[in-house]
């Protein structure tokens, strides 16, 4: 008996020193694999512009030691007479380092992914940057349910049952935080369709600035005072959104008037006076017309339309200006006056006494006789 148990003893000492030797020997071998591969992968990439390289790179630096030692663990317990309950325990264990290390590969290959993208759009296509942060939050989040349920369900958990309870759970937690949720649809929404840009200068309501940020739940926009005006995506898409941004021209519009006194052959000159001096202004101007539109209560009322060719505010303001110049000068040149509102009241002289007709309501007759006519509109108090 003595030397069964000696024996027995030399034989589990025997193993335990063979696990540990395939533990030492498997974690050595993995760890050289990973530093030759990730010494290889970045010769090649220097070598050669291959994108999937980059690819190849980020899956090997992101292999965790921690997955590594406890693949090396397992190894060596597999030489290890182990109960039937242990091997099963052994089996999921195998599952689970397999299943994280490939979930923390696919975060690791998507992260490369949006990087990438996000350099490649951040100067042609900034409305890209909100698409991937969405697209990116999106994938994350399937990629871990996804590795989640295939753990569970390899542990011996009813997915089926569970899946159920989550989607009646997901029903409620929808209903606590519907606002939250808006936002965050109202967010795919933008970068699906959108409707502005990083950059584009819009108008939405009373509130109007240049597009800074579009989160997952709200818009951040700069001011044309400084101040920095935040609003959620729910509410900013019930808006009507003005994008000045994406204007390829604008549409100018905009009126003066003459004095009456302006003679008929000068009234005729100025449209085509108007149009030298707008096509003269700049060459990003393309002329629509000019016409003369309307008796004004008092002026005679001109209309001129033109386009710039460009969304620059502040060209349109320096053409403008340079128009409205280039007609005050040719209307002083010309004895042209401009029209201010005025307001001409004719007096009616009383018959034989002179006196003017606002103090006709005042002057009583001199003596009993044919009342004097005063005035065909008496002033209120004045009694014939």
């Amino acid at each position: 008996m003595m030397v069964l148990s000696m024996f027995d003893r030399f034989s589990a000492a025997t193993h335990w020193l063979l696990a540990s030797g395939i533990f030492i020997l498997t974690l050595t071998a993995l760890l050289l694999v990973k530093a030759l591969a990730a010494r290889q992968l970045d010769r090649l990439r220097t070598l050669h512009d291959f994108g999937f390289l980059v690819y190849l790179r980020e899956l090997v630096r992101s292999t965790r030691i921690s997955s590594l030692i406890a693949l090396a663990v397992l190894a060596g317990l597999t030489q290890l007479a182990l109960p039937e309950r242990s091997e099963k325990w052994l089996q999921y264990g195998f599952v689970i380092i397999f299943v994280l290390q490939a979930a923390l590969w696919g975060n690791r290959a998507l992260s490369v992914w949006l990087e990438r993208d996000f350099q490649h759009h951040r100067a042609s296509n900034p409305s890209g940057v909100t698409h991937l942060l969405v697209v990116g939050l999106i994938l994350r989040i399937l990629l871990w349910v996804v590795a989640l349920l295939m753990v569970l369900d390899n542990l011996g958990f009813n997915i089926t049952t569970l899946v159920a309870s989550l989607g009646i759970g997901g029903v409620a937690v929808a209903l606590a935080v519907q606002n939250i949720l808006g936002d965050l649809f109202s967010s795919v929404s933008i970068a699906l369709d959108k409707p502005f840009v990083i950059g584009d200068f819009i108008v939405v309501g009373n509130f109007m600035g240049t597009v800074e940020y579009v989160g997952l739940k709200t818009t951040r926009l700069r001011s044309l005072g400084g101040e920095q005006i935040i609003i959620s995506n729910s509410e900013l898409l019930k808006e009507r959104i003005r994008n000045y941004k994406r204007m390829e021209e604008r549409r100018v519009a905009f009126q003066f008037g003459v004095a009456y006194e302006t003679s008929v052959e000068d009234v005729e000159r100025l449209p085509g006076l108007v149009r030298e001096i707008v096509l003269a202004s700049s060459d990003i101007v393309r002329f629509d017309r000019a016409h003369f539109i309307a008796y004004g209560e008092s002026a005679l009322q001109f209309e001129v339309v033109y386009f710039m060719l460009t969304d620059d505010f502040n060209k349109y303001m320096d053409v403008q200006q340079a128009i409205n110049l280039g007609i005050l000068r040719e209307l002083r040149r010309r004895g042209i006056v401009f029209a201010r509102p005025t307001r001409v009241v004719h007096v009616a002289e009383r018959a034989g006494l002179g006196e003017a007709y606002g103090d006709a309501a005042n002057i009583a007759p001199r003596r009993a006789g044919p009342a004097h006519a005063v005035s065909s509109m008496p002033s209120p108090g004045h009694r014939q």
